[in-house]
């Protein structure tokens, strides 16, 4: 995160020794060291909060997806179904067009008038 050195953590912690003290620095130490935690378990909570949205938000996403897919799946299938039947319905009129044609022809290849 910040990028302090050896050299830069004992140049601080001589400043604090100057400014505060042998006395108040332990407490000034500790109380630094409790609301680092603290902050650092605070951001840890939000990121994990996030976390967890994300995924939950994967998850609402997918389950989309699958709802999506098979209403997609069963409109294909109602659409291959049409098409059988419409090509059942075309070869079933080419059957009956050569039965009319011979019966609209007498026994000598004639047509009819």
């Amino acid at each position: 995160m910040f990028d302090i050195g050896f050299m830069e953590l004992l140049l601080v912690a001589v400043i604090a020794l100057v400014v505060l003290g042998p006395e108040r620095l332990p407490g000034a130490i500790k109380t630094t060291a409790y609301w680092v935690g603290k902050i650092r378990r605070s951001f840890q909570s939000v990121k994990s909060e996030l976390e967890k949205e994300i995924d939950a938000d994967g998850i609402r996403r997918q389950i989309h997806n699958e709802e999506v897919m098979k209403e997609l799946n069963k409109t294909r299938e109602q659409f291959q179904s049409e098409v059988s039947d419409l090509k059942n319905s075309i070869s079933l009129d080419k059957a009956e067009e050569p039965a009319k044609d011979s019966s609209d022809k007498d026994n000598s290849g004639k047509d009819k008038q």
